[in-house]
């Protein structure tokens, strides 16, 4: 009788301990992951990546494999939305993952990164393939990687788009093109976060990435709430450079009026390869990398869940 008594007493402290390993379990990112995505979208096989070429269709494919092998579903008939630019046939990649809440799942939020680059720079060392790895792969295979953590976990309550963005580097081209599209639609957008050069930590900085727009809503402290540590901070050469207008993040901020931001970790000091051919996977620091799509799931969680509209727009 005594040992029932102590099996029914610990009974509650060993599910709630299994509970607690199961969740931290379900937070785990491989680096290995990681590097093998990034090994492949900043190969010289893709060629740069640039809009209309065939090393950006190779990206694309890889993509649409990588949603389609785990269970992410296209939200328009197919995962592309192809548009049309100076004779040139682009296209946007677009996961989807509807939310578990009956009434929160007809809200969305938008996690993207741009997928494209500019091709070819100027030789260096007989290399002249931009391969793009910082730029903007890095922020491309974050977005891979919590489409593949929310489709197993199904730890969502309002609905996710997975957006990976062609025609960047032509001027925002493709994410105007998708943000004009889902306008039509219409959906209930929430919040858009767009992911930009996540590939190297901040030099000197208090926190692990900065946001765009900063003053513009209450994101950056609202994220780190709901990640319990100072993730994401204030860049002033952000400001500066007008950076908030200058990423996949403005379309939809300008279309929809909503808190549409872009978060980074380059910050003008820590990376010189910008649009060079020695933006390379080399050049990365994984460590870092796999670090912050790590410490961003519970920043997310918080964003994609809340009860009610938390983040909100300054203006």
């Amino acid at each position: 009788m005594k040992k029932i008594y102590a099996l029914l007493f610990f009974l509650p402290i060993l599910i709630c301990g299994a509970q607690e390993k199961q969740n931290q379990s379900k937070h785990v990112i491989l680096k290995e992951s990681v590097e093998k995505h990034m090994n492949y979208l900043a190969s010289d096989a893709l060629e740069g990546r640039k809009t209309g070429s065939e090393g950006l269709e190779k990206a694309a494919v890889y993509m649409e494999s990588f949603f389609r092998s785990h269970d992410i579903k296209p939200f328009f008939q197919t995962y592309r939305d192809s548009f049309k630019l100076k004779g040139l046939v682009g296209y946007n990649i677009v996961g989807y993952i509807e939310g578990q809440d009956p009434m929160l799942k007809n809200e969305f939020v938008i996690l993207g990164a741009h997928y494209d680059h500019i091709g070819f720079a100027r030789k260096v060392n007989g290399d002249t393939i931009a391969n793009g790895a910082n730029d903007d792969a890095s922020g491309t295979v974050a977005v891979l990687e919590w489409a593949k953590y929310f489709a197993k976990t199904k730890s969502n309550k309002r609905s996710i788009l997975f957006t990976l963005y062609d025609a960047e580097e032509m001027g925002l081209k493709g994410s105007e093109h998708l943000a004009n599209r889902l306008k039509k639609q219409p959906i209930d957008l929430y919040t858009m976060i767009n992911f930009e050069m996540i590939g190297v930590p901040l030099a000197n900085h208090e926190t692990m990435a900065y946001i765009t727009g900063y003053k513009k809503s209450n994101m950056a402290n609202q994220l780190n709430s709901y990640a319990h540590e100072e993730l994401i901070g204030f860049l002033p050469q952000a400001k500066a450079y007008g950076l908030f207008k200058r990423s996949d993040n403005y379309p939809f901020y300008k279309t929809f009026k909503v808190p549409a931001q872009a978060i980074s970790t380059f910050d003008f000091s820590n990376y010189e390869y910008y649009h060079h051919v020695d933006d390379e996977v080399e050049a990365l620091d994984f460590d870092h990398m796999t670090t912050f799509i790590q410490k961003m799931i519970p920043a997310l969680e918080g964003m994609i869940n809340s009860e009610k509209k938390e983040i909100t727009l300054h203006e």
